[in-house]
This record gives C-alpha cells, sequence and structure tokens, in this order.
C-alpha cells in the first residue's frame, strides 16, 4: 500500500469492532470503484476484478465508477469497458478530472442515462495508436491490420454508445477531440452533468 493512504474505519458484517482498512477498500466495499490513472492490464485486472467480485456479491445493487484517466493500452481497456457491459448491476460512470482515450471509451460504457460529468471535467476521444512498428515489414502490415481492425470496433461501440452516425465518429477519432463537460453531453458520452454544490 502506497504511503499516505489514509485509513477508515469499517465495521465487516459480523464483526463486533471495525477494522481500520484503506479508503480506496472502503469505497470499493461501497460499490464505487475507480479508475484514477493509466489503464494497463495490471489495472485494467484490478478494476474487473472488483466488478465481478461486487456483480457476485449483489446482483441488485448499482456500481458508481468514477474515471480520472488519460487513458492507457487499448485491450486493457476495452476489457475494462466490456466488464462494465458484462455485470449484471448498473454500472453509472462518472467522469472528474479527464477521461481521455481509453479512459473516454470506459466512462462512455456506462448504463446510459447514468453516465455523469462532473463540471470541469475534460472528455477527450481519438483513434488508437500502435507502438510495435520496430519489427520486420511483415509484422508492421499485421501489426496495421490489427490496429486498423482494434480503431472500427471502438469506432462502432462509440457510434452505438453516443447515437452519432458511425461516419461523424470515425471523422472526429482522426485526431484528438477535445470536449467540456457541456460538450460531452451535447456529443453524447456523457448524459448529465453534475450540478456544483450550491451550498460550496
Amino acid at each position: 500500500m502506497p504511503i499516505g493512504v489514509p485509513k477508515v474505519p469499517f465495521r465487516l458484517p459480523g464483526e463486533e469492532d471495525a477494522a481500520r482498512v484503506d479508503v480506496q477498500n472502503r469505497l470499493y466495499r461501497e460499490r464505487l470503484p475507480f479508475l484514477g490513472q493509466q489503464v494497463d492490464d495490471e489495472i485494467a485486472n484490478q478494476l474487473i476484478g472488483i466488478m465481478m467480485y461486487l456483480n457476485g456479491e449483489d446482483q441488485a445493487k448499482d456500481m458508481y465508477l468514477y474515471v480520472n484517466s488519460p487513458g492507457g493500452a487499448v485491450l486493457a481497456g476495452t476489457s475494462a469497458y466490456d466488464a462494465t457491459q458484462f455485470v449484471v448491476p448498473d454500472v453509472h460512470t462518472i467522469c472528474m478530472g479527464l477521461a481521455a482515450s481509453m479512459g473516454s471509451f470506459t466512462s462512455a460504457g456506462g448504463e446510459i442515462t447514468r453516465r455523469i460529468a462532473l463540471p470541469h471535467a475534460r472528455v477527450m476521444i481519438h483513434q488508437p495508436a500502435s507502438s510495435y512498428y520496430d519489427g520486420q515489414a511483415g509484422e508492421c502490415v499485421v501489426e496495421a491490420e490489427e490496429a486498423l481492425k482494434l480503431r472500427d470496433c471502438i469506432t462502432k461501440v462509440y457510434a452505438q454508445r453516443t447515437g452519432k452516425p458511425l461516419w461523424v465518429i470515425s471523422e472526429d477519432m482522426e485526431r484528438d477531440v477535445f470536449l467540456s463537460a457541456e460538450e460531452a453531453q451535447d456529443y453524447g458520452v456523457a448524459d448529465l452533468v453534475a450540478l456544483e454544490n450550491a451550498s460550496a
């Protein structure tokens, strides 16, 4: 556990005394997983494991996935997205900070009508990149074909999740498209912009 992670009291079911657990574990137990860093295989597997555990624990209680991620590996990101689609409970996604690339893709995977962007959140979509161009020419062709298949898959998912025509998504993914919370709502990658706390 990293230094500085606060511990909070939590009483396990059947226990008389509260134990001290790190705040992330406490939030997971309340069905509040976080994707708060670059998406890689390890982080995606941890998130998937948490979601599968919560799915098995109670399929009637919704999950609330908070996303603040600069993106990361495409296959790891698509596996996290698939987990949001696989679990029985509705997955509400809450975009805060930045949801870019695979972070945006995962955030868009929340239950339609339950994808929230906080007022100062930013969302960025773009096409997947490939980083394996140091092999032989034949391998580069295979890699390029695979990258195009992944791009096509991601484009179709964005089109389905946003309601936008495939050609619009495809054209927009040619470059980095940054969206404010309101623009993300208009675009269809978020359904609601959370209001700022009036008492603040």
